[in-house]
């Protein structure tokens, strides 16, 4: 019987190998302590690391680090749009694109733009408009791209934080920095800027209510420009959280600043 030559032929027994083992713990304790030790029912935020202009071929860069979270952002423009019908004339475009890099999550995910990366875009999106000074570019557009690399929670929250600094670093005009921060909220405790088991881990625990926040913040006007919630939180565990997330948010300002301070003395022009 002829061979068909074309066909690349595997071998007889394969199996199929277990790349990533992750099984998220059954029930979270919902007292003491938390996994990295930090502490619940406080603002204790994870200790960041962030460098700007990393990417030279992009206007502005930025990357940061929280615990094992880890993101860059690139920013490209102003350029002319692409679709002459969506110009306009008296205001700029701002496009935002958040996707995760298939190593990122427990869970290799597909490397096209899913519905959850459509999500966070727009969430994206809506956090940074107000704080960008559009009617300075007009006929413009302005690109904002969101690289996760590793997923360990508040992704959204440290994007924001992220693609600010990144606009900040290609030198667009904004109104103030945008620093993002988030909590998690089960039964009468809460945790800020939790982990990726604490935003997943609790979803087999039903007896309790729980509920996410992450808040956009804009520390100098005082403003808030994004406000994303999911699951179950009443009024008042709304409003509280929401007052938590923006002490979160003035905690981590001094670092930014000084981070993009470096970042400005370092492109300044050497004194003569």
């Amino acid at each position: 019987m002829p061979t068909d030559t074309k066909r690349v032929r595997g071998p007889d027994v394969s199996q199929s190998p277990v790349l990533l083992g992750y099984k998220p713990a059954a029930v979270l304790a919902s007292r003491g302590p938390r996994e990295d030790g930090r502490q619940r029912d406080q603002v204790d935020v994870r200790p960041v690391f962030v460098r700007c202009g990393l990417v030279s071929q992009a206007k502005g860069s930025a990357y940061i680090e929280a615990g094992n979270t880890k993101l860059i952002s690139c920013v490209y423009g102003p350029r002319e749009t692409d679709r002459k019908d969506e110009t306009d004339m008296k205001s700029g475009r701002l496009t935002t694109d958040v996707r995760f890099a298939p190593f990122s999550c427990p869970e290799r995910v597909p490397w096209i733009q899913g519905s959850q990366d459509k999500d966070l875009s727009l969430m994206l999106h809506e956090s940074l408009q107000p704080a960008v000074c559009l009617q300075r570019y007009p006929r413009s557009q302005i690109d904002v791209s969101v690289m996760v690399l590793e997923n360990s929670g508040s992704a959204l929250a440290h994007a924001v934080t992220c693609a600010s600094l990144a606009l900040a670093d290609a030198g667009i005009e904004m109104y103030d920095l945008v620093l993002g921060c988030s909590l998690q909220q089960v039964g009468s405790s809460y945790v800020v800027d939790p982990s990726y088991l604490e935003e997943n881990g609790w979803r087999c625990n039903s007896s309790e209510s729980r509920g996410g926040l992450t808040v956009a913040f804009l520390p100098s006007l005082n403003q808030i420009s994004g406000l994303q919630s999911d699951g179950e939180m009443s009024e008042e565990t709304l409003t509280a959280g929401v007052r938590t997330c923006i002490e979160g948010c003035y905690k981590l300002y001094p670092v930014i600043q000084k981070v993009l301070t470096k970042a400005v003395r370092r492109a300044a022009p050497p004194s003569t």
